[in-house]
């Protein structure tokens, strides 16, 4: 296979893999998506076929959706039936955060020779689970470890977009604001010209009233916001593919189904 040479941002940091490079996107439930959802996964692989110039894969140990109706990750109903059953690998949960990622993704990496981490987690954590202080050496522990398996790792971290309770609940907002202060600094710290890390910035325009189908979830113009995100990201930073182009098809609507609010806790499925 052709070789797939990378020059990053950073001087002296060239990174040469031999075959494709392997893209994991890594997240909670705006990632795994529901059942009738295209996700931006699904936008993600869209791009990568348009504009990426080499041989690249999709990886991770899951493929599917979440059932609303079981509470289980078990759905394949993706809204585009022409998403190849080998681009919907992926790592991310509905309910899951740092906080159950950090353990599991030495391993991952390691088990599908990851090469690029697309990440997005904290809503969830802080939500439900952590305070911006633990959540953020979370998502440190979770870089220390994806390099154990990986040691020229490269990371996109996007930032928590705060969802609708942020909008009635000031210190929610405040913990978003700090979480995402503090993962700025983690990825300050932690970068390196061995391992580069990148902090996406929020997606432009995003707005979590016509972007998304409850306040949180994205639909179909918040999935085309979000991997834009990541695209634009690493090709300014580092080369790899092209501008992002929004996909020129119907945006099909999503069917209803029960959000993922910070009212209660979902129950944490493992996929």
């Amino acid at each position: 296979m052709a070789q797939v040479s990378i020059v990053t941002s950073q001087a002296g940091a060239m990174i040469r893999h031999d075959g494709a490079m392997r893209f994991m996107c890594v997240g909670d439930s705006m990632t795994i998506g529901r059942a009738g959802d295209f996700t931006w996964r699904y936008r993600m692989w869209q791009h990568l076929e348009a504009a990426f110039d080499g041989p690249y894969a999709l990886v991770g140990p899951r493929t599917e959706l979440y059932d609303t109706d079981s509470g289980t990750p078990v759905s394949t109903a993706y809204a585009a039936p022409g998403f190849p059953a080998e681009a919907r690998r992926h790592l991310a949960g509905w309910g899951e955060g740092w906080l159950h990622m950090a353990p599991v993704i030495a391993d991952t990496v390691a088990g599908h020779r990851a090469d690029v981490l697309l990440v997005s987690l904290g809503l969830i954590d802080l939500g439900f689970y952590t305070d911006s202080e633990q959540t953020a050496l979370n998502a440190r522990a979770f870089l220390t470890a994806a390099r154990t398996a990986n040691p020229h790792i490269r990371c996109v971290l996007l930032p928590v977009i705060p969802n609708i309770r942020a909008e009635s609940d000031a210190p929610f907002a405040a913990e978003c604001a700090r979480f995402n202060e503090l993962l700025a600094k983690a990825v300050a710290d932690l970068d390196t010209p061995a391992s580069p890390l990148l902090l996406a910035s929020h997606p432009p325009g995003y707005d979590i009233h016509t972007d998304t189908y409850d306040g949180t979830h994205p639909g179909p113009s918040g999935e085309h916001r979000l991997a834009a995100a990541y695209a634009d990201a690493m090709h300014q930073a580092w080369g790899i593919g092209g501008p992002y182009r929004t996909a020129n098809e119907p945006l099909i609507p999503s069917p209803s189904a029960s959000p993922e609010r910070a009212s209660a806790p979902p129950a944490v499925r493992t996929g």
